[in-house]
């Protein structure tokens, strides 16, 4: 007589069930269920049930809810696993939206989860969907479907409020995902750093951050004093010769004459490993260290989208620059298109701004990106420039380009091991990126002379040329062979005018670089303004 209500009954019983056993194949494990915190134990039970009676509702069918649940659980895990090992960082609740990301930009997405495996999850999902509608009846279509429907509502409502009581009860996270994960498991790790992306970031410090030592009101930089500079965040760049000592050091020639003649230059500590490079470019641009940025230190363009906050750009604004950033991507990823304007940015070049003829490999190359500087350069008022570059080239998946044997002859002793084709992709980028280098050091000199009615003379107008790599790029198959690097990647800050000896060599952490550069643009403006 209530055969449909049992049936719902015991569906809901073996979603609990499948949906716990599921996470032992998480990486990392987290520990079994009835060894983590009471809360944390509810939140995941009560989290299991609202979401098979969520799926309940709309498909009427309490198995293939279950296999619906547990199929997207599926996925989560697939994810997660595919990001740890790549990533060396489980999946996050912020990395929710990159599933919309896969399909504006699959490119930049689904190769690591792998083609295959997408197609073939897309179709069995397609498949399973059909089955299930034709194998199972509707549990609202029995006699006893008042009592199942009533079931159903009850147990929602019952998930609800457990989730209502615990979710405040949860143990305190320490931001340190892989810990996070293993000691509350999935449900419960992820809504607590659901529940902390609410919090604002903390702005305390930050609002000393690019601060003039001066009144520039009563007191005004003279434009012609300040140098143009040109800030370059190469993608996936590292220095890899010193982890790879086979790799010839003739092959970045014009980034080590930069780095010798550098006014400062070293080893670079990045937040990020492999991707996420805004984590890298918050750093640089606003001086945000991950600790006062606490959960959003994992993708801060969401809060810098609505808060203002001190910042290279608009600092060097406020002192009569024009702001440039080029990106030779959409202006819309990673909300770019609203967090620009709020840092002070005047113009952003993206993707449009390019062809398809200026593409290397996948992506635009780096010597588009020199060119586009070049004519920015070419084409400046009396206003000084800042120029902030965020380069494609060297970004992966590098697995989708061929390798060309002669390169891996050119730059590795013996050349690269077998296995290790993305290597060889990645050096031939790096060749690029050494070209752009010269290129955008010759272009700051020639400006350092402008023509004025066709005759030359020299300006004031001095260049700063500041570089750095954002992570060490994802090469899983050629650190298995060569072992992982430690995650560094490189810097350096090299100006046109003459130096005075202080040749700086040191480590910097990501969030000091921008700083860096703005003291030394207001020591040199100091400095002429007192002469």
């Amino acid at each position: 007589m209530i055969h449909g209500f049992w049936n719902g009954f015991w569906a809901a019983i073996a979603t609990l069930v499948v949906t716990s056993l599921c996470e032992m194949i998480l990486k990392p494990r987290p520990q079994p269920l009835w060894q983590r915190p009471p809360a944390a134990i509810a939140v995941h039970l009560a989290t299991a049930a609202l979401h098979f009676t969520f799926w309940l509702l709309i498909v009427q069918r309490p198995w293939f809810a279950l296999v619906i649940a547990a199929s997207l659980q599926m996925v989560v895990i697939q994810v997660n696993n595919t990001k740890s090992t790549s990533l060396r960082e489980p999946f996050l609740c912020q990395d929710f939206e990159y599933f919309i990301d896969a399909i504006r930009h699959p490119r930049l997405y689904i190769p690591f989860f792998g083609v295959g495996l997408t197609i073939g999850a897309s179709l069995a999902g397609a498949i399973a969907i059909g089955i299930g509608f034709w194998l199972e009846p509707s549990l609202f279509g029995h006699a006893d479907a008042p009592w199942s429907l009533a079931g159903t509502l009850a147990l929602t409502a019952a998930a609800v409020a457990v989730l209502s009581w615990q979710l405040p009860r949860l143990p305190e996270c320490t931001l340190e995902p892989n810990d996070d994960l293993v000691r509350l498991g999935l449900y419960p790790y992820l809504w607590a750093y659901g529940r902390m992306t609410r919090l604002p970031i903390d702005r305390d410090d930050n609002d000393s951050a690019f601060a003039a030592p001066w009144d520039l009101e009563s007191e005004p930089v003279d434009p012609a004093t300040l140098p143009n500079v040109v800030l370059v965040q190469s993608e996936s760049f590292f220095d890899p010769r010193d982890w790879h000592p086979d790799i010839r050091r003739e092959l970045l020639g014009e980034y080590d004459a930069l780095m010798a003649e550098s006014l400062q230059s070293g080893r670079f500590d990045v937040p990020a490993w492999g991707a996420n490079t805004v984590r890298t470019e918050c750093a640089v641009l606003t001086g945000f260290t991950p600790s006062r940025l606490g959960v959003h230190r994992f993708n801060p363009y969401h809060q810098l989208s609505k808060l203002p906050v001190n910042n290279l750009a608009g600092a060097l604004k406020r002192l009569g620059y024009r702001t440039v950033c080029i990106h030779p991507y959409p202006v819309s990823f990673y909300l770019r298109d609203r967090v620009y304007p709020n840092l002070g940015f005047d113009t952003f070049i993206d993707i449009a701004d390019f062809d398809l003829s200026e593409r290397d490999g996948q992506y635009t190359g780096d010597l588009a990106l020199a060119e586009r500087v070049q004519k920015q350069l070419a084409t400046a008022d009396e206003k000084p420039l800042f120029i902030f570059v965020i380069s494609m080239e060297n970004h992966g998946p590098l697995h989708l380009e061929t390798p060309d044997p002669a390169i891996a002859e050119r730059w590795v002793e013996g050349g690269v091991t077998p296995g290790c084709e993305e290597l060889t992709v990645y050096l031939r980028h790096l060749r690029n990126t050494d070209s752009m280098l010269e290129r955008l050091r010759d272009s700051l000199q020639q400006n350092s002379e402008l023509q004025d009615n066709n005759e030359l003379h020299k300006s004031s107008r001095h260049g700063i040329l500041g570089f750095y790599g954002d992570h060490v790029p994802i090469m899983p198959k050629v650190y298995a062979q060569h072992g992982e690097p430690d995650g560094f990647t490189n810097y350096f800050i090299w100006q046109t005018a003459p130096r005075s000896g202080d040749n700086v060599r040191m480590t910097l952490p990501a969030d000091k670089l921008g700083t860096t550069i703005y003291d030394r643009i207001i020591d040199h403006a100091g400095k002429l303004g007192a002469n």
